[in-house]
């Protein structure tokens, strides 16, 4: 871990970037007091969090990404029979 002043991170910005790409977190402070971490990307990011409005609904928690459990959907079960359907239909256009 680094750490490093915002005034030289302003300077060597695209150094820093490079380092936090290869796996490094760099500790941005101002005045010695640390105001920001620039850390390396997530594995598994998500059209959540690559979206910048999206991710930035996310970061305020005005919305929750989707759990991924990676379980398979269950099957799906007709709420009723196309016969039943049909004639539930026709009951309901008897009195027309």
């Amino acid at each position: 871990m680094r750490v490093v002043g915002i005034k030289i991170l302003k300077n060597k910005l695209s150094e820093y970037v490079k380092l936090a790409a290869s796996g490094e977190t760099i500790l941005v402070t101002d005045r010695d007091v640390v105001v920001a971490e620039l850390v390396p990307p997530r594995e598994a990011r998500s059209a959540w969090t690559t979206d910048p409005k999206l991710a930035e609904l996310v970061r305020r928690g005005v919305i929750a990404p989707p759990a991924d459990t990676g379980a398979p959907l269950p099957p799906r079960v007709p709420a009723a029979s196309l016969e039943v359907v049909l004639r539930d239909l026709d009951a309901t256009r008897e009195d027309r």
